[in-house]
C-alpha cells in the first residue's frame, strides 16, 4: 500500500455523504439530521431502492425542506454495491470532490465524519475501522464479531491487502480515487463490494488510511446481512486471491 510519501494533496472540494436505503423508514430522518449537524457543509444523497415501506417518500420530504439533501430513486432492490456505484456517478456528475459511504441504520456514527474528512486531507481513501486500536463495536454478539474479524483477516491474508478492516463500509473517497478504480467492471455486492474497492485502491497504488470508529448495532429495522451475502463474499475473495497468485506464477520469468 502506498504510504503517501511526500505527495501533495489538493483541496478536498465539496463533500457528498451517500446513504443507500431499503426499508429504512424508521432510521432515515434521524440519520439525515445527525449528518447535517455533524458536517453542515456536506450534502447528502439518499439512494433509495424503491423501498416498499415509504423510505423514499420520507427522503423526498426531507429534500423538500433542505436543499442540501438529495434523493436518487432507483427502480428496485439491486444491492448495496449497485446503490453506491449509482451514488458515486451522481456525485461525480454533480461536481463533488469527496464521496462518502455511510449506512442508514445508525451503525456508523455521523459524529465521526469530521475525523474521516480530516484524514482525507492527506490520503486518497480513508476507511473507518473497527479493528485498529481505538476502534470498537457495540451491541454485537460474539458470533457476529468473529464473522466480521474473520472475514477481514481472510481477505487481508489471501489478497495481500494491508488493511485491518477491509469489509467496513464507512469510507471517504477523493473523486480522483474513485475515477482510478475501474468502477465500470465492478459487479460485487455486500461485504465483497467493500473488499473489492479496497483491493482495487491498494493495487492502484493509492494511499489508504484507517481511522478508528465505534460501530453500533442497529436498534430499529431489520439487518440486510444474509447467508447469500456471506457466500458471495467468500467465493469472490477466494477467486480474486487464487487468480492473483496464478497470475504471478504465470508471469514469473524463468531463472
Amino acid at each position: 500500500m502506498n504510504d503517501g510519501g511526500q505527495r501533495r494533496y489538493g483541496p478536498l472540494g465539496r463533500a457528498l455523504v451517500i446513504i443507500p436505503t431499503y426499508n429504512e423508514a424508521e432510521n432515515i430522518e434521524p440519520i439525515v439530521s445527525r449528518v447535517r449537524a455533524a458536517v453542515p457543509e456536506a450534502d447528502i444523497l439518499v439512494a433509495d431502492d424503491n423501498s416498499p415501506d415509504g423510505t423514499g417518500k420520507i427522503a423526498d420530504e426531507l429534500s423538500a425542506e433542505d436543499d442540501q439533501v438529495h434523493v436518487l430513486h432507483r427502480k428496485g432492490k439491486e444491492g448495496l454495491g449497485a446503490a453506491y456505484l449509482a451514488g458515486f456517478r451522481w456525485g461525480v456528475d454533480n461536481g463533488y470532490g469527496v464521496l462518502v459511504e455511510m449506512d442508514a441504520d445508525g451503525s456508523h456514527q455521523p459524529e465521526e465524519l469530521p475525523r474521516l474528512l480530516t484524514a482525507l486531507k492527506g490520503a486518497d481513501l480513508v476507511l473507518g475501522s473497527r479493528w485498529v486500536p481505538g476502534g470498537r463495536v457495540v451491541n454485537w454478539p460474539k458470533s457476529r464479531e468473529l464473522l466480521s474479524r474473520g472475514g477481514s483477516t481472510y481477505s487481508r491474508l489471501l489478497l495481500g491487502v494491508p488493511i485491518r478492516d477491509v469489509t467496513g463500509g464507512f469510507r471517504a473517497f477523493r473523486k480522483e480515487t474513485l475515477e482510478g478504480l475501474g468502477l465500470d467492471d465492478v459487479a460485487s455486492q455486500g461485504y465483497c463490494f467493500q473488499v473489492d474497492l479496497a483491493r482495487r485502491a491498494v493495487e492502484a497504488g493509492f494511499h489508504v488510511v484507517e481511522v478508528p470508529i465505534t460501530f453500533v448495532e442497529r436498534e430499529l429495522g431489520d439487518s440486510k446481512m444474509s447467508r447469500d451475502i456471506v457466500v458471495e463474499a467468500l467465493w469472490r475473495v477466494t477467486a480474486w486471491g487464487v487468480g492473483a497468485r496464478a497470475g504471478k506464477i504465470i508471469g514469473r520469468k524463468p531463472f
